[in-house]
């Protein structure tokens, strides 16, 4: 909600602060809402970073920062003023309560596979055994993703 491009770029900017630069971003696309079709489009990136923190650390940050931005949980898969999903944790699998890792819809989502295939096409699926190339070949998914 509200200026896309301004809350990706302050999301950005807090995560820098509290991660360290980017390893590398990927473009911004524009992608047509998943889940709750009934609403606007929405921007998405990917960032890369490199970290030693733990899982639990790292979501501690990502929920800190949305907040930060205003964002307010009431009901899953609606216009929010940010969201941010960690993805992939390199080769780690975290099975928490409260964190899956890889991200569970991964795989099925061209808003996450386009993005990070632009930056990272090689990269395995920790779960799935397959690159992100091959699962982004692969997906079903048929909501349109255009550069932004």
């Amino acid at each position: 909600m509200g200026d896309r491009a301004q809350q990706l770029q302050t999301a950005a900017t807090l995560l820098s602060q509290q991660l360290g630069n980017p390893v590398k971003e990927s473009a911004i696309y524009e992608t047509a809402a998943w889940g709750n079709e009934n609403q606007p489009s929405f921007l998405n990136q990917v960032i890369q970073f490199e970290t030693a923190i733990s899982g639990s650390e790292l979501l501690n940050i990502v929920l800190t920062t949305e907040q930060q931005m205003g964002r307010v949980r009431t009901q899953k898969w609606t216009e929010r003023s940010i969201d941010i999903d960690i993805l992939l944790a390199g080769s780690s699998i975290i099975n928490e309560p409260d964190l899956q890792v890889p991200h569970p819809y991964l795989h099925q989502r061209r808003f996450t596979l386009v993005p990070l295939n632009e930056i990272a096409p090689d990269m395995m699926h920790p779960l799935l055994k397959k690159s992100i190339n091959t699962l982004l070949l692969e997906c079903t998914d048929d909501l349109e993703v255009k550069a932004w």
